[in-house]
């Protein structure tokens, strides 16, 4: 049997009694009664109100007495999970009733609606089966007068705590409220409070133990209060929450009732958390960061992982733990070693290779193991990134490499700051952390590409305190906004041109002029690296089809005429051209041609078509004011040509032709200003300059040529147009002039006597100061060559123009041409 509240409101049920409250209380019944045990519900005299009947006794009980139309005793269990009560199992206070209809409901069960009398106390039982049958006594009431003004008021009160009770509480209908405010008789409002309001059942017994009506409206207006007082609490509690909750506390409480949880379920840890914790411990924190490590940690910890901060936490908790502090990778500081490893994979470079050297057997005296910061400039394609990661693999430390060029934003160096939307660190903590160690071989690629200020603040102010040996040792990263030592890290910058670099970033590094290779270098090169890189690539053995074979000559051809560099990364790619081409033609099966007699000098036209460039030749010295000047290019040396012609104007002035940069046009300017101061030297007539129109022009226009380098080569060319004297055969030169005539060094000598070579020169003019240049060169490379050195201009013009006039000159007398016009 299973009796309960049911769903049905019971405020609906109200009796409309008017009559004498005393004759309704006064019902007369047997001295042994049937009894209708209920759970969780104590009817009070005088109130209507439904029941749900499962028990199968309870179900004949109230049939049976609804088609006699007996009463019954309706009392309730003190413990509800006891299935088959006896008398003994209820409270011995109950009521007499009247089973007014029973009503089928949807769900199979019935409802039975009772209508309540006086209260009886229940005595012993006589009987179980069909249901439980007791003696019964009846228990008088003490009623209230109807002029019980006191009574009314009580009454009164506790319908207006009821009332408001109900309207605070959300567990009851709009109607209940309504439903009491109608209640016009007393005792009847009071006994139905009682029934329906949810009081503990034992207090609802001591209410209805109570016979004096006054009495039980007291003690039942002093629970209202009680009551009420509690609901308005938890109003207050639940808005107090409410705003808390509006005000971004949610995740707060949320985060308490997750710390509840997991303390019921044995205080089991987030995995993010417990990851930290186990990463944190490998590691030899500094004690500042080990100190702002378990500060993120709490407050990751009180934070719920739903919430956008969870994420934003974690990320900067883990980048911490993520960072190598401590670890060390062992330097292997074996000179012999590493030379035989520089030596391995460069070819050449010799005057780098030792730099580098030395600097490793530095670092093998110093006790702090602080790494040098070098700067290896020069052009492109001459293998400074892979010489940074040969020292690495040479000292056994891990490589990371970071190209800066067209980086325009500071925080690419420094970081983020964390109140940003997707803040991260720096690329140099970024790649500490892909290193894995605090002492990597450290490549800053394209140094001098770096944007210069700009809104997004100056990335090349903010490489200063990297590469400062004074402050690179608490590096301070925005994001990071710890400080870190980057002295152990190894940093090696590589630029092609220093213009672009700040003076105070150059001052912090050493710099290392890293040259353009020789064609002779570059020929071996190709032998020992290239061809061999080519041929694992494509899987090129003893046994393969495919057969390449190069003749001695073909390299150089090769290089003078389809390449113009000072490195060798287009020669890598017409090499691999040309393996390309042969495993095309293997595959067709016409490469037979190839095989036997190899690659040579006309196989290569056939196979990479017309040569791409043609390197200058002397021309001879047939012409008056043609010179043979030496310039250096990104792409090595070369040789130019300036020429100067003259022509009879009334308006005479000096035209320059040739896509000259300004300071090659003023080098133009001095050497034309000399040469008219020292006209009488010359034996020129000063008036030739008043009639004669100059053009200096060089050749190959569409090309850019600038710098002071050919400065005697013009003032020479310029003599030679004038005297109409020949320039001395086979001769080239180079050097920057004064307005006093002094003759000063220029760069690039030993690119430039390569082209010279090249060409077929045999004497070379140059500054004086340039002597010590040419004592670094190898022998080999100026063989067949004579050096003259001149301190003014003169001295060249002694050495370069011969007394023999050219062919066909012209007659410069101005006398004569006076006459003639």
């Amino acid at each position: 049997m299973n009796e309960k509240d049911i769903s049905a409101n019971p405020f609906s049920l109200i009796a409309d009694f008017e009559g004498d409250i005393a004759q309704l209380f006064a019902t007369p019944f047997d001295e042994i009664l049937p009894v209708l045990p209920l759970r969780n519900l104590m009817l009070f005299p005088g109130v209507v109100a439904p029941v749900t009947v499962g028990r199968e006794s309870s179900l004949r009980l109230i049939e049976q007495a609804e088609k006699k139309g007996t009463v019954i005793a309706v009392g309730c269990q003190r413990d509800a999970s006891v299935e088959t009560p006896h008398v003994s199992d209820l409270y011995p206070i109950a009521v007499v009733a009247k089973v007014m209809r029973v009503i089928e409901l949807p769900n199979g069960n019935k409802s039975a609606i009772l209508q309540s009398f006086g209260r009886i106390r229940l005595g012993d039982e006589t009987r179980q089966k069909p249901y439980i049958r007791a003696h019964v006594e009846k228990l008088e009431d003490i009623l209230p007068s109807k002029d019980d003004k006191e009574y009314r008021a009580l009454a009164d009160a506790c319908k207006d705590t009821t009332i408001r009770f109900v309207h605070i509480s959300e567990a009851y209908p709009e109607e209940a409220a309504f439903a009491i405010r109608n209640i016009g008789h007393p005792v009847f409002l009071l006994n139905f409070i009682c029934t329906n309001l949810p009081f503990e059942l034992d207090e609802k017994a001591t209410l209805l133990n109570e016979n004096d009506q006054c009495q039980r409206g007291y003690k039942l207006l002093s629970i209202l209060n009680r009551e009420l007082q509690f609901a308005i609490l938890k109003q207050n509690i639940q808005n107090q929450t409410r705003e808390e909750l509006d005000k971004q506390q949610r995740d707060f409480f949320l985060q308490q009732q997750i710390k509840n949880i997991q303390s019921e379920l044995g205080d089991e840890q987030n995995e993010d958390v417990t990851d930290l914790i186990n990463k944190a411990g490998f590691l030899d924190l500094p004690p500042k960061v080990r100190e702002i490590f378990d500060k993120e940690l709490k407050k990751l910890q009180r934070i719920p992982p739903q919430s956008p901060d969870y994420n934003i936490e974690l990320n900067y908790a883990q980048t911490l733990v993520s960072l190598p502090w401590g670890i060390q990778t062992e330097d292997n500081l074996n000179i012999k070693h590493a030379e035989k490893v520089l030596n391995r994979n460069h070819y050449g470079m010799e005057k780098v290779k030792e730099r580098i050297l030395e600097h490793l057997a530095v670092l093998k005296f110093r006790n702090d193991m602080k790494a040098p910061i070098l700067c290896l400039y020069g052009p492109p394609g001459v293998g400074k990134t892979s010489l940074g990661k040969s020292i690495a693999d040479a000292l056994g430390r891990q490589y990371v490499r970071i190209s800066l060029g067209g980086v325009h934003d500071e925080a690419e160096i420094r970081g983020h700051r964390r109140t940003y939307l997707g803040a991260m660190p720096g690329r140099i903590i970024k790649s500490i952390q892909k290193a894995a160690t605090d002492n990597p071989v450290f490549i800053l690629d394209e140094i001098d590409k770096v944007s210069d200020r700009n809104f997004n603040g100056d990335p090349q102010s903010a490489l200063l305190e990297v590469l400062d040996p004074e402050q690179n040792k608490a590096f301070h990263d925005n994001f990071l906004d710890v400080d870190y030592d980057l002295s152990n890290i190894f940093f090696i910058a590589t630029a092609n041109s220093l213009q672009n670099i700040p003076a105070p970033l150059l001052d912090r590094m050493e710099i290392i002029e890293v040259e353009g290779y020789l064609t002779e270098e570059k020929i071996q090169i190709a032998k020992r690296h290239l061809i061999p890189k080519i041929e694992e690539e494509l899987k090129i053995n003893a046994d393969s089809p495919l057969k390449v074979k190069f003749k001695p000559k073909a390299f150089e051809f090769l290089i003078e005429n389809y390449t113009r560099e000072s490195g060798v990364r287009q020669l890598e790619k017409q090499l691999d051209k040309i393996y390309r081409k042969m495993a095309y033609l293997t595959e067709i099966e016409e490469s037979n041609k190839f095989k036997d007699i190899g690659i040579d000098v006309a196989n290569i036209e056939q196979l990479l078509g017309k040569p791409l460039f043609n390197r200058d030749k002397y021309q001879g010295n047939k012409y008056a004011g043609v010179v043979t000047g030496l310039a250096w290019t990104s792409v090595g040396g070369e040789i130019l040509f300036i020429e100067t012609s003259i022509s009879h104007s009334k308006a005479p002035k000096l035209t320059l032709t040739g896509n000259l940069g300004d300071v090659m046009k003023e080098s133009a300017v001095l050497a034309l200003e000399y040469i008219k101061a020292h006209a009488e030297k010359l034996k020129l007539d000063s008036n030739i300059f008043d009639h004669w129109s100059i053009h200096v022009h060089v050749p190959e226009g569409a090309t850019p040529k600038d710098g002071p380098s050919a400065g005697i080569t013009i003032a020479t060319s310029l003599a030679s147009a004038l005297t109409q004297r020949k320039v001395r055969a086979n001769t080239a030169m180079t050097g920057e002039i004064t307005l006093r005539g002094r003759v000063l060094p220029v760069g690039g000598i030993k690119e430039k006597i390569l082209a010279a070579k090249r060409a077929g020169i045999k004497d070379i003019i140059m500054s004086v100061e340039n002597r010590k240049d040419i004592e670094e060169i190898n022998q080999k490379y100026i063989d067949g060559l004579t050096f003259h050195f001149v301190e003014n201009v003169f001295e060249v013009l002694d050495i370069a123009l011969l007394k023999e006039k050219v062919d066909d000159a012209i007659n410069l007398d101005i006398k004569e041409d006076n006459d003639h016009h």
